[in-house]
């Protein structure tokens, strides 16, 4: 068998081996979190605000949260008050936080000294706490497998979910409302007002379905894109070697998995090697700078010119494909002759079809809380494959 045959084929082993962890996570915690998000759901009606906060690459999951519920991806949802308090959250969490707010607190396998003691601290003055993961809580989610990487994957379908269903319990019947424009997000829950017990178990229900299907989108990628994530894989490694970096960017959801996967590249969980990486979506600064004075569609070219050098990758993470800002820095890197990798949704959108990509990744679906679910596995499983390519 070819080096990149064996590649390939341990791409795909990763891939699935998610899949098993995550049905047995789900199908045991999918009715506790029906009930948290009925919880949650009413602190926000009460005028709460969710308070987000991780450090190093969890920081990154108070990041997705945060922007999930102030922009959610559906039209016409309301915006959600949501903070991300990483930057300082031992001294930020306590100072802004009120008794009807909603905190979560993000943290790897091991547990997080600091992260716990501000959940206890906000806890004892009446705020709803999540532990994802983590102990000492009102939800608790203890780790789902032996993998950080894995966890965090599973983590972000918990955050995704409970996100999907808060907006369809304010919708709902059992709020005062029936579930009106929600209707497609849990089909058979019906106009009619049910009985609490018959809702959470419904809504449980729908949580599973929802982890199934990103379940089916990791089957897919496994048996349509494994070749793609391993050529991404020496490509990046290759880059590396010849003294380049990894240069990776991303809108809204996505840069805050850019982030990730830029923090994952410098700081293993498993502590293996370091990759030089840096996230173009990470400079606030920068990027509202850019925004003001020449305009959003620059925001990452004008970085890009600032910081790409030769050797160096670019990794795009996007769910359409077509951001005018993301295209504009890539037809630049085309124009310096910089290999990009790719990882997109729906068909690829307007990167692939303008060939703006070097190594397109595709997860052919057009729902972007699950595209963005398996876009985690795969940058996930491309970074471990970078390792084993250098070995």
């Amino acid at each position: 068998m070819t080096v990149a045959a064996r590649s390939t084929d341990a791409v795909t082993e990763a891939l699935l081996a998610r899949n098993p962890f995550s049905e047995a996570f789900f199908t045991r915690e999918s009715l506790r979190l029906a009930v948290a998000s009925k919880e949650i759901a009413a602190r926000f009606l009460a005028g709460g605000r969710l308070l987000a906060f991780g450090r190093g690459a969890y920081a990154t999951d108070a990041q997705h949260v945060s922007v999930e519920f102030v922009h959610p991806v559906i039209v016409g949802k309301r915006a959600l008050a949501a903070l991300d308090l990483s930057t300082a959250f031992t001294q930020w969490a306590p100072a802004v936080s009120r008794p009807a707010d909603i905190a979560m607190g993000f943290a790897p396998a091991g547990g997080d000294v600091e992260i716990a003691k501000v959940l206890a601290e906000l806890r004892a003055t009446g705020v709803l706490t999540l532990a994802l993961t983590g102990e000492d809580a009102d939800f608790s989610f203890g780790p789902p497998s032996p993998d950080a990487f894995i966890d965090q994957e599973i983590m972000e379908i918990v955050y995704h979910t409970l996100w999907e269903t808060v907006h369809v319990f304010f919708e709902h019947g059992e709020m005062g409302h029936d579930v009106g424009d929600a209707g497609f997000l849990y089909p058979y829950l019906g106009r009619e007002r049910q009985e609490l017990t018959g809702l959470l178990e419904s809504v449980a229900e729908s949580i599973r379905i929802k982890a199934s299907d990103t379940a089916d989108l990791r089957e897919q990628v496994a048996s349509e894109q494994s070749s793609a994530i391993a050529e991404a894989a020496s490509a990046i490694a290759a880059a590396v070697r010849a003294g380049g970096k990894v240069i990776v960017l991303g809108n809204g959801g996505s840069a805050t998995d850019a982030n990730d996967f830029a923090i994952d590249c410098i700081a293993h969980p498993r502590g293996l090697s370091p990759i030089p990486a840096v996230s173009l979506s990470m400079e606030a600064a920068s990027i509202t700078a850019i925004a003001n004075d020449i305009g959003a569609d620059a925001i990452f070219l004008r970085q890009l010119i600032a910081l790409a050098a030769p050797n160096d990758i670019i990794v795009v993470i996007s769910t359409s494909g077509g951001s005018a800002n993301i295209m504009a820095a890539l037809e630049e890197a085309k124009r310096r002759r910089i290999q990009v990798v790719a990882l997109l949704g729906y068909d690829g959108g307007e990167i692939v079809r303008r060939g703006l990509a070097d190594f397109p990744v595709i997860v052919r679906s057009d729902y972007v809380p699950r595209i963005q679910e398996a876009q985690a596995s795969i940058y996930h499983v491309l970074r471990d494959a970078i390792d084993v390519i250098n070995q």
